[in-house]
């Protein structure tokens, strides 16, 4: 076995040790970060659902008050204007989406899924629980959704204890059925908003895939300009020593001598090799 087959050797298994750890670290700190990412956004979304909730409570529900006297208005309900902002939003970015959760809603299209519900109850197991995260399979693929509790607070009351209490219009609206029963303090729902994994985890991927790429350009330009310096500085004067050596070793002394330039091994070789040559022609001579 060559000294470049050998060295190759060498090369291409640190190289392929080398890009198995780089893999395995970059995938794991690129899909880390394409989970922030996703995290960040339902974070946001959530916030902005918040911001929507407080601003409908401050400054729309009060400028309806005499009215709502006569009419019930859903629009004057925080959790109607977020549920309606998003939706609007949904029309553009159909992935992202936004609920206002309820084991017993008043609007029948709050009412809690499976999945929702399994989150509400594990809210109502953890009272001190703030939030929830968790992630899903949907249609569109693998989504990132993010929960906070809602909890019935004696504001909630006045629409949600009895039919008899809640205002005659929200009745005649929705019905006498559902909607209430709530209690103080009880967890009743949750806020929920999805967001889609797919295209953070697709960035990574390509990210992933490109560094990878680039890595292994990188690898085959160093083996090949490793070998070619290989080749130059180790390989072909050996050579020329060893054919160099063969000859003298019969007898034969018209191989001129290295040239023996620099400091490096090769260059303190030639001049050893030279040094035998010498000494060898010189014994030679006194033997005649």
């Amino acid at each position: 076995m060559g000294v470049r087959l050998k060295f190759n050797l060498v090369l291409v298994a640190v190289f392929g040790l080398g890009l198995t750890v780089s893999g395995v670290l970059s995938r794991r700190i690129l899909e880390a970060n394409a989970r922030d990412e996703v995290v960040r956004s339902a974070d946001l979304m959530m916030g902005a659902a918040m911001a929507v909730r407080t601003y409908t409570n401050r400054e729309i529900t009060p400028q309806l008050e005499l009215q709502l006297m006569r009419t019930f208005l859903p629009q004057s309900l925080p959790a109607f204007a977020a549920t309606e902002t998003f939706s609007a939003l949904r029309e553009q970015h159909p992935e992202y989406s936004y609920k206002e959760a309820v084991l017993n809603p008043t609007n029948p299209r709050n009412k809690a899924l499976d999945w929702e519900a399994d989150i509400i109850t594990e809210f109502r197991n953890e009272p001190q629980l703030k939030d929830f995260r968790g992630s899903r399979e949907t249609a569109i693929g693998r989504a990132l959704y993010l929960a906070r509790p809602i909890r019935a607070t004696e504001g909630c009351l006045r629409c949600h204890s009895t039919p008899e209490v809640a205002p005659a219009s929200m009745v005649k609206l929705y019905g006498p059925v559902n909607g209430f029963g709530w209690k103080a303090g009880e967890t009743v729902g949750a806020q929920i908003v999805s967001v889609p994994m797919t295209v953070a985890l697709e960035r990574a991927d390509q990210a992933f895939r490109t560094f990878m790429t680039s890595l292994v350009m990188v690898f085959l330009l160093a083996f090949a300009v490793l070998n070619v310096a290989l080749s130059r500085l180790i390989i072909r004067p050996i050579v020329r020593m060893a054919r160099a050596a063969d000859q003298v070793s019969t007898g034969s002394f018209d191989v001129p001598e290295f040239s023996a330039t620099g400091g490096d091994e090769i260059a303190v070789l030639a001049m050893s090799f030279n040094r035998l040559r010498r000494s060898l022609e010189k014994a030679m001579k006194l033997l005649e």
